[in-house]
């Protein structure tokens, strides 16, 4: 479901088109602890960082 922009770390939904060359992760890393923490565009489908979970 997630993965990991090899080029800057960040994190994007799979499938993510910004996210360039990535690196499949499994979990959100402990750094996340709210959609504020996500950059991306790619998260503004999700409505809340408990759907996440």
């Amino acid at each position: 479901m997630f993965t990991m922009s090899s080029a800057d770390f960040s994190v994007h939904m799979r499938g993510c088109e910004e996210a360039g060359s990535t690196i499949p992760i499994t979990d959100l890393p402990d750094e996340v602890t709210s959609l504020d923490d996500l950059e991306c565009t790619c998260w503004d489908e999700v409505g809340s960082f408990d759907e996440l979970q």
